[in-house]
């Protein structure tokens, strides 16, 4: 049977079995056994104490406390039934009663009372005073903790396996000493009562032996303080050890080794400190009328640790303290990882920390998971981890959002503040500010005044939310520099899986990793949600056949969609639409030019000012009206028409007639006809 399978069964028993020592008698050889096996367990205890590394690795501590205990408290009541009965309880509480203390009753209660002071006065009260300030110091750090895990986490740092383990490892450790707070005070209480069975014992050892066997007084003294003393002494060496055992577990540091291997290198390290001591002991035998023998024997073995600690540090003498520091060399690897750029990061001023920090209520880096999904699911993109870290070099309140080491986004979230959005916000106090995101006019008021803004008509936004849905737009405006080359091996994997023969017959025998992290990231800057790819792979295989041109596998991919792409930029089912005039539009077919970069419209400067300055005042009216819109053109116009307004007007969509056809409904909002911008 295994270890496990007996301590699933005796365990059990062995509680059951101390429950019936407080009411079954028991005859005097078993009870010897029972006290032998009680010192046994005691030591072992105490050694197990002295070789884990961490508190956390005999994390059955506590339990076994209070089970031991319980233990020899009914090993107590079971020697007291017996001395009090028979006046005798075995050979071990004899053995302890003569041997130990030379049969002299005041050595006896002497020895007794040193080991209950030393017990409850010194190691006890150490320990209990140790298990309350670290139970409320593991407590305090519990969020501290758990935000450097999720910082990890979002930074990439950790995996969420990795993560879970350390959440896991900190709940452990606050539980382990909330429970050693309470365990202690089990040893506390022993000792306490320890002191009442002796006395117990005693008097009424006394008088039993005087009243109902009728002994001399002087004999009954001598016979039941010795039984009594002995019964006393051989509870409180288990005690003592497991207090100890109790001491070593709650001032215990997390190391790599074990207490004798951690005192064997941090004590005789040092071997200015062994020389000096080793000096001052042979220093003291020269003393008159000191003894010369143990004090030179210390001292020279001082000298020796010392002259052995110098020849195992390779001959290396102590570096002087005054002496100027050299520069370390960093290693190859140190040096690459803080060349390394994250894809994405948001950094945030010393005063916005609190919104990762979780004991503060700071919900962050849960929206910020929150967010991940959001976009996968939307767009098809699987973030990468978010690092989020502060900053001194930022102003109070402010944030900045960084792709590959660059900025493309920062605002403002002042602590204690939210946002309030509307129209009537002049009978509230602070300074107009612009939403980042919809540029909307608001304000940041104090917390206080939520209600107050809130019934003006106004919303109210608290700064997580402002920094969280900038950050998302900030990601879906970036989605195609976000997407890597292993991100785009690890969607070709996944759809592997569930359609083998699609991504067999695209990859790599028509296109490489590369062409197709183009194509996608040609759909994403577009804002064509890449979900799909099982529909996006199939068109990019007909394509590839006749031509792996890219603007080429970007349209058919498109077409691929179908009504996905115009369902994309529908609202309520509704396609808005900006068209452009027939003569407009066939002129700038006509004026089409490949490229390197791909096709592209070019007009004269002129006409190209006249018809971003005709497209300008034709959003501005779309913009009044409130609406989202798209731009459309003929097909084979449309890849060009995109490039050429791309900078202009990066948030304007750019459809087919045949993608905007596939969407329920369609409604034209404007046109940018040929006489405005010749007007223009």
């Amino acid at each position: 049977m295994k270890s496990s399978e007996i301590g699933r069964y005796a365990v059990p028993l062995g509680v059951v079995g101390i429950v019936m020592l407080l009411v079954v008698p028991l005859p005097a050889v078993m009870l010897d056994g029972l006290i032998v096996l009680n010192i046994a367990l005691s030591l072992l205890v105490l050694l197990t104490a002295m070789y884990v590394a961490r508190p956390l690795d005999f994390s059955i501590f506590p339990a076994l406390l209070l089970v031991l205990t319980l233990y020899r408290l009914g090993l107590n009541v079971a020697s007291t039934r017996l001395v009090l009965l028979d006046g005798y309880a075995g050979e071990v509480i004899h053995a302890f009663g003569e041997f130990v203390i030379g049969g002299s009753l005041i050595v006896g209660l002497v020895i007794f009372l040193l080991l209950v002071v030393i017990q409850f006065a010194v190691i006890t009260s150490g320990a209990t005073r140790v298990a309350e300030v670290g139970a409320r110091f593991t407590l305090d750090a519990m969020p501290g903790k758990q935000m450097a895990i999720d910082a990890d986490l979002n930074s990439g740092l950790i995996d969420e396996d990795t993560a879970r383990q350390r959440r896991a490892d900190v709940a452990a450790e606050a539980d382990f000493y909330g429970a050693m707070d309470g365990a202690s005070k089990f040893v506390k209480g022993d000792a306490v009562a320890a002191i009442i069975i002796t006395v117990i014992n005693l008097v009424g050892g006394f008088g039993i032996g005087v009243a109902q066997r009728g002994l001399p007084w002087s004999e009954a003294l001598e016979t039941y303080s010795l039984l009594t003393i002995g019964d006393g002494l051989v509870s409180q060496i288990p005690a003592l050890l497991m207090s100890v055992a109790t001491g070593l577990i709650v001032t215990r540091s997390t190391t790599d080794g074990d207490l004798g291997q951690d005192a064997a290198v941090q004590l005789f390290r040092n071997t200015r400190a062994l020389a000096i001591g080793g000096g001052a002991m042979i220093a003291i035998a020269i003393v008159p009328g000191m003894p010369k023998l143990p004090f030179v024997v210390v001292g020279v073995v001082l000298l020796v640790l010392a002259s052995r600690a110098r020849g195992a540090g390779s001959g290396t003498d102590e570096v002087d303290a005054d002496a100027p520091a050299l520069p370390a060399s960093d290693p190859t690897e140190m040096l690459v990882q803080e060349m390394s750029v994250d894809p994405l990061e948001v950094v945030l001023a010393t005063d916005l920390v609190d919104l990762v920090d979780t004991g503060a209520g700071g919900d962050l880096l849960d929206r910020v998971r929150a967010l991940r999904r959001k976009v996968a699911l939307e767009v098809g993109l699987v973030l990468p981890p978010v690092r989020t870290r502060d900053s001194l070099e930022l102003g109070p309140g402010q944030y900045q959002v960084l792709v590959s080491g660059v900025e493309v986004g920062r605002g403002q979230a002042p602590a204690g503040k939210v946002l309030a959005l509307g129209d009537h916000l002049e009978t509230l106090p602070g300074a107009t500010t612009v939403e980042p995101v919809f540029g909307l006019q608001g304000k940041w008021l104090p917390v206080e005044m939520r209600h107050q803004a809130e019934m003006t008509g106004a919303t109210v936004v608290d700064r997580g939310s402002v920094l969280i849905t900038h950050l998302g737009e900030v990601v879906r405006a970036h989605a195609s520099r976000l997407l890597s080359r292993e991100d785009v091996k690890a969607l070709v994997e996944s759809v592997r899986r569930v359609h083998p023969v699609v991504v067999e017959e695209l990859v790599p025998s028509q296109l490489s990793l590369g062409e197709v992290q183009r194509v996608l990231r040609g759909l994403l800057d577009e804002r064509v949600p890449v979900r799909d790819l099982v529909r996006i792979f199939e068109a990019l295989s007909l394509r590839a056949r006749t031509s792996t041109d890219v603007d080429g596998l970007v349209e058919a991919a498109r077409a691929g969609l179908g009504p996905a792409v115009a369902d994309a930029f529908s609202r309520d089912g509704v396609l808005r639409v900006v068209t452009l005039d027939p003569l407009m539009e066939h002129e700038m077919a006509e004026h089409v030019r490949p490229t390197e970069d791909g096709p592209t419209v070019q007009l004269d400067p002129g006409r190209t000012e006249a018809f971003l300055d005709a497209l300008a005042g034709c959003m501005t009216r779309a913009d009044a009206l409130g609406v989202d819109y798209v731009l459309v053109c003929a097909p084979g116009l449309r890849s060009a028409l995109h490039r050429l307004v791309g900078a202009a007007a990066p948030a304007l969509a750019v459809l087919s007639y045949t993608e905007a056809g596939q969407a329920p409904r369609v409604e034209a909002i404007g046109t940018v006809s040929h006489a405005s911008a010749v007007a223009s």
